[in-house]
């Protein structure tokens, strides 16, 4: 879709400028000239020849050429049905954090995407409280995400790579800490990450800071064999994922248990409660089990 884009924007540019070349120069031959000589009949000849050519030919020319350029590149822009199923993913916004869903494997993760390289992928793209947008500069998609609809984008990365995605319709005060880790993978690496993460199953935290973590944290959310919340991000592989907050803090040794101790200060307005109430040590057992949460 990029591709297509910019060709079509391209095309759009030469013609203008060709069009600004042929009538600029025709102004200065037009200023420059020496008023001719001739009757009324010769005038009202020349200035109907001026009206039918300059203002009804060349605009319906102009038109029908980009018509027939654009009219191609937009149709190839759609979604449409292809020979082989593209790879269709699930992207929901909420305030302020991705939800990342695979349906065909069950993998659930968030804000991170990770899609194959050279194969279209179809993203299903919706929101669960305010207007989103989906975007990701490099891939050229951005879509709006609108609560109780359903919108499609498609996509597909050329080569392998680590780009940005990021909410680009305002959703609060947190909007700019809405980022989206988006990876591209070789085929075989992106089988076998999806592999990975739907096999995954986690050990239990044991002692109080694992009765801790399911009396409180489990209630809103998932680590795919030990809780099952679905109110809040998925951490089943929160150890691997490259940042925390959704782009707050870069998730290296300690950033979890900082998160966990000041993530109203860190990205106020999250919908988190305090753990100030909790001990100290089972906050920070819980912090370095979830470093470990990695297929």
């Amino acid at each position: 879709m990029a591709r297509e884009v910019a060709i079509l924007w391209w095309a759009m540019c030469a013609f203008a400028t060709l069009v600004l070349i042929v009538v600029t120069a025709l102004w200065v031959h037009a200023m420059r000239r020496k008023t001719p000589q001739m009757d009324a009949a010769r005038a009202r000849q020349l200035t109907l020849r001026w009206l039918v050519g300059g203002g009804l030919l060349l605009p319906t020319l102009s038109i029908v050429v980009l018509l027939a350029f654009g009219i191609p590149i937009g149709h190839r822009m759609l979604p449409l049905p292809l020979d082989e199923p593209p790879l269709r993913i699930e992207v929901i916004g909420h305030q302020w954090w991705w939800e990342v869903r695979y349906p065909d494997s069950g993998v659930v993760t968030a804000n991170q995407l990770h899609l194959p390289v050279g194969r279209p992928v179809d993203l299903d793209v919706s929101s669960a409280d305010v207007i989103h947008s989906f975007w990701v500069p490099r891939l050229g998609g951005k879509i709006d995400m609108i609560p109780g609809r359903e919108n499609r984008i498609r996509l597909q990365a050329d080569r392998p790579g680590t780009f940005r995605g990021q909410c680009s319709e305002f959703c609060g005060t947190q909007h700019t800490h809405m980022i989206l880790d988006v990876q591209a993978h070789e085929e075989e690496d992106f089988t076998n990450w999806l592999q990975a993460r739907s096999d995954w199953q986690a050990a239990a935290l044991p002692g109080p800071a694992g009765e801790a973590f399911a009396a409180r944290c489990g209630q809103c959310h998932r680590v795919a064999g030990v809780s099952e919340g679905d109110r809040a991000p998925d951490l089943s592989d929160i150890g691997a994922r490259s940042m925390l907050g959704a782009g707050v803090l870069n998730n290296e040794s300690g950033a979890l248990l900082r998160w966990l101790q000041a993530h109203q200060r860190l990205k106020p307005g999250n919908a988190m409660p305090l753990h100030d109430d909790l001990d100290p040590d089972h906050l920070s057992a819980i912090a370095d089990w979830l470093e470990t949460l990695h297929p």
